[in-house]
This record gives C-alpha cells, sequence and structure tokens, in this order.
C-alpha cells in the first residue's frame, strides 16, 4: 500500500476509535497519520508523499494569505471615497502545459478577489487575465508567475 493510502486508513482507524466519524476527527487522524508515517522505521528518509504534503501545505498557506491580502485591497477600495482602480486586461505567457495546471492556475486567479481569468489562447501559451487594481503589467506577470505559476510547477513536479 502506498503512504496516501496507509494515511487514509489510520485516519478512518482513528475515527472509528474516537467513535466520532466527522470531517474534523478525520482531518485530525489524517495529521496524525501524516507524522506518524514521517516518524515511523519503515520511513526513515523524507518520502516523496511527504515532501509533496509538505508542498501542499505551503502553497495553501500561501493562497490563504494572498487571498486575504487581495481581499483587504478590494475592501479599502470599496470602503473609501477615493478609487485605486485601475482595470486592465494583462496577457501572461504560460510555462504551465498541462490542462490540469492550467485550469488550476486559472483558478486560484479567479479566486482572488481583483482578477479574473478571462481566456486561454487556442496554442495553450498565453493566458488573459483581467486585474482590477493594474499599475505595470510587466510586474504583474512577474508575479503571476513567481506567485503562482512557479509554486503549481513544484506541486506538479
Amino acid at each position: 500500500m502506498n503512504s496516501l493510502g496507509t494515511n487514509v486508513l489510520l485516519a478512518v482507524t482513528w475515527a472509528l476509535m474516537t467513535g466520532q466519524v466527522t470531517a474534523d476527527n478525520l482531518l485530525i487522524g489524517f495529521a496524525l497519520g501524516y507524522v506518524i508515517l514521517l516518524f515511523s522505521g519503515t520511513a526513515r528518509r523524507k518520502s516523496a508523499y511527504h515532501r509533496r504534503v509538505a508542498k501542499v501545505i505551503g502553497f495553501t498557506g500561501f493562497f490563504v494569505w494572498d487571498l486575504i491580502l487581495a481581499s483587504l485591497r478590494v475592501a479599502h477600495d470599496v470602503v473609501t471615497p477615493r478609487e485605486y482602480m485601475r482595470p486592465g486586461v494583462v496577457a501572461v505567457p504560460l510555462d504551465v502545459h498541462t490542462d490540469e495546471q492550467i485550469t488550476l492556475l486559472a483558478n486560484l486567479i479567479t479566486l482572488t478577489p481583483g482578477t479574473l481569468s478571462l481566456d486561454v489562447s487556442q496554442d495553450r501559451t498565453v493566458l488573459y487575465v483581467h486585474a482590477m487594481f493594474l499599475g505595470d503589467p510587466d510586474e504583474f506577470r512577474r508575479q503571476v508567475k513567481h506567485n503562482y505559476e512557479r509554486r503549481i510547477l513544484e506541486l506538479f513536479q
């Protein structure tokens, strides 16, 4: 059985032992199972599974933080009398190539307040993004490529 399957089995075992099969309890069991697998005798070295879970947790933390900052920026623009909006559309060249990677990137951009993925070029090399606060288009491209695209590529390695 692979590490993910073992971790899920440990989470279900935890939930059954505690008598509470809830999402919260399964999440606690999953976290405990992850730690057990990390320190077990059969996994002395950090497996690919543990590295991938660490990357997913790091990416999730980054995205939540970016979501908070973008929400605050949009809220600030809404409640202040002066408008700071400078909307525009930017063509972002893509380094991600698979449908899953492009979809994840487009959805994360759309989920972030103040940005919206509009379209992908026919040859899947350019993503068109509408930004509510567009100062420098080159800086916006750099942020998308550095903050999102690079991390997505790391997740799929």
